[in-house]
């Protein structure tokens, strides 16, 4: 526990501000949200970008509870992902894919491992963009235990496929010798999110059966 507060003092300046900013307008929001006279639209945007901006930031907060970290980028966390996930389930795959992109610029600056720009592009918006696909899961599924772990499954191995390409088109020169790229990048990609996967899986099995599911799902905006 002592290690944790250690990193998260460790934190950029930069990345608390922008944490701030975050929670400081979820809250707002919350007050917004109180109003009963909002016009109904307005108020579906209002929780959207409420609930999106609390789950962004538990996201950011989880992703310091480290487990493993790997050389060359990439870890595996205490479900990190998860709020991000089933913010894309109750709220559906757009606002998710926002969600998933804004905390993977937030990923950028509190850990940024970067080459170029197309391999930051597909290391960090463009993999944490695949969790908002969570919100694909299909809807006749009425067990919300199986629609939640197919929603996993499909955003992390989603963000997977994201790092693995990266890998085997950017980091191809740290496979060892004798091993291709692409068996270098899915060995070393796999190594953390497979781990990542079976623990977000667990976490949200267990997570969808307490009120946090049925506050969410409440106050959705039920058109997806």
């Amino acid at each position: 526990m002592q290690e944790i507060f250690g990193k998260l003092l460790e934190v950029s300046s930069i990345v608390w501000i922008i944490l701030g900013v975050i929670i400081v307008l979820s809250l707002l929001g919350l007050i917004v949200l109180t109003n009963k006279h909002k016009p109904i639209s307005s108020s579906l945007t209002t929780k959207r970008l409420v609930y999106g901006g609390m789950c962004i930031a538990l996201s950011f907060i989880l992703s310091y509870i480290i487990i493993f970290k790997m050389p060359q980028g990439g870890s595996i966390t205490l479900a990190s992902m998860f709020p991000i996930i089933l913010y894309a389930v109750v709220f559906g795959p757009v606002p998710g894919i926002v969600a998933g992109v804004a905390y993977g610029f937030l990923q950028l600056i509190q850990d940024a491992w970067v080459l170029n720009w197309a391999q930051l592009f597909l290391d960090y918006p463009l993999a944490y963009g695949f969790l908002g696909l969570a919100g694909l899961a299909p809807h006749f599924l009425k067990n919300i235990k199986s629609r939640i772990c197919v929603a996993v499954s499909i955003a992390i191995i989603g963000r997977g496929l994201m790092h693995f390409l990266s890998g085997a088109i950017f980091f191809g020169d740290y496979a060892p010798e004798g091993q291709s790229a692409i068996m270098y990048s899915l060995t070393y990609n796999g190594s953390y999110i497979i781990p990542e996967l079976i623990i977000t899986l667990i976490l949200s099995v267990l997570l969808v059966s307490t009120p946090i599911y049925g506050i969410l799902n409440k106050n959705a905006d039920k058109s997806f």
